[in-house]
């Protein structure tokens, strides 16, 4: 059999995937990969509803539908502070998924080094390797998920064209606060690199964190490229609507990129999700003021459980320390892989192994998530109580 590509063979399938299959096996409740158990917004269904007779059927322009990218423009514009021309400075993706990669491949050549904070959502490191860079890690410290500039410096001494900053981050729920977004700017301008963000979680920031976009920042939007994507925002991850906001000469590539890894995003979708891109500022207001109810009914449960946990900044995402569990004879020699599949199958909860987002040697963590209907966050709870029960 003829070789494959070496690329393939440096990175594993997405862990966070695997755990829903193995999830799915056993009847657990999924709390591993990251989408809600409840509906989008009705005026987003009844829209298509609509779009499913009117259409359109057919493809739309490749780098997304006119009156799609005129809503994106409208929205974050206002979220950049600055007027963006969808023409010329928006590329619709195929969820954020994509954007990234577009992103990756847009900046990217071969041997280059691209800066990527760990713990980290699991597809960055494969998208360097893919565009053929190589990605070099700055850890993020637990439990407060601090950082030290210095090492983000010496990434870029050694001639890193980018750095990546997930805000807020997935998987610990770091908000970065504008000072340090500034400080990683600086840098980015002083060594003549872009920053590529991961936004995805912008309305998910609880008080009293706010969340900064890198390229509102003064002196940041030629140096940022803009990642994004509706699956969160509005409880449509399904749907794969993603998009890439940056300077002209940027997106003018990322056309292409995005031309022929996917073509374009669906059309009719984008006609749908078109009436909540112009929801006006209640809509997000609830929705933050929902997940933080959300995150404070899952973190009650959590303590009830005896669990120790970080509070998270933003996103939907928590990370729960085991170190006490696999410390217990019955577990001994367990990673935190082999103890997420023995909860599938004896708790009925599914999380995702910390090791999949950390470059360091840690496996004492596990991730899991809270964009669940009350009634499942309560069961999750009642189930994770009675884990005690097992292990002693």
């Amino acid at each position: 059999m003829p070789q494959l590509s070496k690329r393939v063979g440096t990175f594993t399938d997405s862990v966070i995937r695997r755990m829903t299959r193995i999830s799915d096996h056993y009847g657990a409740i999924n709390l591993s990969q990251g989408f809600p158990d409840f509906d989008p917004p009705k005026p987003i269904l009844d829209a298509l509803a609509k779009a499913a007779y009117a259409g359109p059927h057919q493809y739309s322009i490749t780098y997304g539908a006119e009156n799609f990218r005129q809503a994106l423009a409208e929205k974050q514009g206002r979220a950049i502070g600055r007027t963006i021309d969808p023409e010329t400075e928006i590329v619709v993706t195929c969820g954020g998924t994509e954007a990234m990669m577009c992103a990756m491949m847009t900046v990217c050549n071969p041997g280059d080094k691209v800066l990527v904070f760990s713990p980290f959502y699991e597809n960055y490191g494969a998208d360097a390797i893919l565009s053929g860079a190589e990605p070099i890690y700055v850890p993020l410290v637990p439990p407060e998920y601090n950082f030290d500039i210095s090492l983000v410096e010496d990434g870029f001494r050694q001639g890193a064209k980018a750095i990546v900053v997930c805000n807020p981050s997935n998987p610990c729920g770091k908000v970065f606060t504008e000072e340090e977004l500034l400080a990683i700017g600086r840098l980015a301008v002083q060594y003549d690199a872009y920053v590529i963000t991961d936004e995805v979680y912008e309305h998910m920031v609880y008080a009293p964190n706010h969340h900064t976009c890198m390229a509102a920042l003064p002196g940041m939007y030629n140096n940022t490229i803009t990642c994004n994507s509706l699956s969160k925002t509005y409880s449509i991850t399904g749907w794969r609507l993603g998009y890439l906001i940056g300077p002209a000469e940027v997106v003018e590539n990322a056309k292409k990129v995005h031309d022929f890894l996917t073509v374009g995003a669906a059309a009719p979708l984008q006609e749908a999700a078109t009436v909540g891109l112009r929801f006006d500022q209640s809509y997000y207001d609830a929705l933050r003021e929902t997940y933080t109810q959300k995150r404070d009914f899952f973190l009650a449960g959590l303590d009830r459980a005896g669990l120790k946990h970080n509070v998270p900044q933003g996103t939907y995402f928590v990370m729960v320390d085991i170190q006490e569990f696999l410390d217990l004879p019955m577990f001994a020699g367990y990673t935190d892989l082999q103890f997420c599949e023995w909860m599938i199958q004896h708790v009925g909860v599914a999380a995702v192994p910390g090791s999949s987002f950390f470059r360091e040697p840690i496996n004492n963590y596990i991730r899991l998530h809270f964009a669940r209907e009350e009634s499942t966050l309560e069961e999750v709870s009642r189930r994770l109580t009675k884990m005690e029960a097992l292990v002693r």
